[in-house]
């Protein structure tokens, strides 16, 4: 008896789990947002131009942190979006996502001297 019960309850939360929608990001052309987690859902805040590809909205949100930090901010992670895709900035990179919840994967790096490049881009250092 104990047995199907519990398969009652898996199969339950199985169809509910596969019922609730990943949280999509705007895609709207050009547009780079801020984006903000509140208790009613993500704010999506537009940075004020246009840009013209997703590593230049991140190094725009890469910016935006940046001066936040020097004016006495303390949030050194943030997201943002760009044209249905999620960007996590992070200390070790920016990584995107096509939703909130789903695999992040990497887009750009930290240099030594932290500048943000495509991995692969900068030289390794030759072996001792």
């Amino acid at each position: 008896m104990r047995l199907p019960l519990i398969l009652l309850a898996l199969t339950a939360g199985s169809s509910l789990a596969a019922c609730s929608k990943p949280i999509e990001p705007p895609g709207t052309p050009g547009v780079c947002y801020q984006v903000q987690p509140t208790k009613e859902g993500l704010k999506y805040n537009p940075l004020p131009s246009k840009q013209p590809s997703l590593e230049h909205c991140a190094a725009a949100l890469e910016a935006m942190r940046i001066r936040f930090l020097t004016m006495g901010g303390n949030q050194t992670e943030i997201a943002g979006a760009y044209q249905s895709n999620f960007l996590f900035l992070i200390s070790a990179g920016i990584y995107t996502s096509t939703s909130w919840e789903g695999a992040r994967f990497l887009a750009l790096v930290r240099s030594g001297d932290g500048r943000l490049v495509i991995p692969g881009a900068m030289p390794m250092s030759p072996e001792p």
